[in-house]
Protein backbone atom coordinates (compact mmCIF):
# COMPACT_ATOMS: atom_id res chain seq x y z
CA UNK A 1 0.00 0.00 0.00
CA UNK A 2 1.26 3.34 -1.07
CA UNK A 3 1.02 6.30 1.39
CA UNK A 4 0.20 9.68 0.40
CA UNK A 5 3.02 12.01 -0.58
CA UNK A 6 1.97 14.33 2.30
CA UNK A 7 2.59 11.67 4.95
CA UNK A 8 5.88 10.55 3.71
CA UNK A 9 9.15 12.18 5.56
CA UNK A 10 10.90 15.03 4.41
CA UNK A 11 13.84 14.46 2.18
CA UNK A 12 17.26 14.78 3.62
CA UNK A 13 19.60 17.77 2.54
CA UNK A 14 21.55 16.57 -0.27
CA UNK A 15 25.08 17.30 -1.39
CA UNK A 16 25.35 17.18 -5.64
CA UNK A 17 28.86 16.03 -6.74
CA UNK A 18 28.38 18.71 -9.85
CA UNK A 19 32.07 20.29 -9.28
CA UNK A 20 33.16 16.99 -9.90
CA UNK A 21 31.75 16.15 -13.02
CA UNK A 22 32.36 15.69 -16.09
CA UNK A 23 29.61 15.87 -19.57
CA UNK A 24 27.83 12.52 -19.39
CA UNK A 25 28.42 11.27 -15.84
CA UNK A 26 25.77 11.08 -13.67
CA UNK A 27 24.38 9.87 -10.05
CA UNK A 28 21.55 8.41 -8.63
CA UNK A 29 19.59 9.21 -5.35
CA UNK A 30 17.39 6.72 -3.45
CA UNK A 31 13.99 9.05 -3.13
CA UNK A 32 10.21 8.60 -2.17
CA UNK A 33 9.45 11.76 -3.79
CA UNK A 34 11.60 11.64 -7.13
CA UNK A 35 9.44 14.63 -8.40
CA UNK A 36 10.28 17.07 -5.63
CA UNK A 37 13.82 15.96 -5.87
CA UNK A 38 14.46 16.37 -9.80
CA UNK A 39 12.85 19.89 -8.91
CA UNK A 40 16.02 20.71 -6.71
CA UNK A 41 18.07 18.87 -8.75
CA UNK A 42 17.69 21.27 -11.87
CA UNK A 43 17.62 24.46 -9.57
CA UNK A 44 20.97 23.73 -8.06
CA UNK A 45 21.98 22.92 -11.32
CA UNK A 46 21.06 25.75 -12.56
CA UNK A 47 22.85 28.03 -9.86
CA UNK A 48 26.08 26.15 -10.74
CA UNK A 49 25.38 26.78 -14.56
CA UNK A 50 25.11 22.95 -15.32
CA UNK A 51 23.00 21.48 -17.55
CA UNK A 52 21.57 18.03 -16.33
CA UNK A 53 19.16 15.73 -17.42
CA UNK A 54 17.17 13.64 -14.60
CA UNK A 55 15.14 10.73 -14.72
CA UNK A 56 13.48 8.61 -11.98
CA UNK A 57 13.97 5.03 -11.93
CA UNK A 58 14.25 1.41 -10.35
CA UNK A 59 17.65 0.34 -8.83
CA UNK A 60 18.20 -2.78 -7.16
CA UNK A 61 14.50 -2.31 -6.43
CA UNK A 62 14.45 1.24 -5.18
CA UNK A 63 13.12 4.27 -6.63
CA UNK A 64 15.31 7.04 -7.16
CA UNK A 65 16.53 9.85 -9.31
CA UNK A 66 19.25 9.57 -12.31
CA UNK A 67 20.84 12.82 -13.05
CA UNK A 68 23.49 13.05 -15.84
CA UNK A 69 25.27 15.98 -16.56
CA UNK A 70 24.68 17.28 -20.45
CA UNK A 71 26.61 20.87 -20.59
Amino acid sequence: MMLPPDSLPPEPEFIFPFEGMSVGDSFWIPTLKPLELLYIVDNRAKEVGMRVKSFPMMKDGCLGLRTWRIR
